[in-house]
């Protein structure tokens, strides 16, 4: 494994420690989605540079617009449960009491 796969796998493996350990608010399970997000971008990234193939170049363009995406809709996720409960805590959130 060369030190570039392995900055990014452990960028990555942190990033998922993170969200499992730190579930206590929503914003830090949006921060370590993030820098999951970033840790593949960067990946395919490199990966798409090894490759020199010029079908797989925009990949990694797809997967920041799909990372952008999912960053808007976390935060108005984010915004609409402060608004609604009070604060971001997960364990406030309950699927019955709608």
């Amino acid at each position: 494994m060369t030190p570039t796969h392995f900055t990014f796998s452990s960028a990555f493996i942190l990033g998922l420690m993170g969200l499992t350990f730190h579930r206590t608010r929503l914003l830090s399970a949006l921060l370590c989605l993030e820098g999951m997000m970033l840790a593949l971008f960067m990946g395919i990234s490199l990966w798409a540079l090894q490759l020199t193939s010029p079908n797989f170049s925009t990949a990694p363009m797809l997967m920041l617009a799909f990372s952008a995406c999912e960053a808007s809709a976390g935060l108005a996720l984010l915004v609409a449960t402060a608004r609604t409960h009070g604060n971001d805590q997960l364990q406030s959130l309950n699927l019955l009491q709608c």
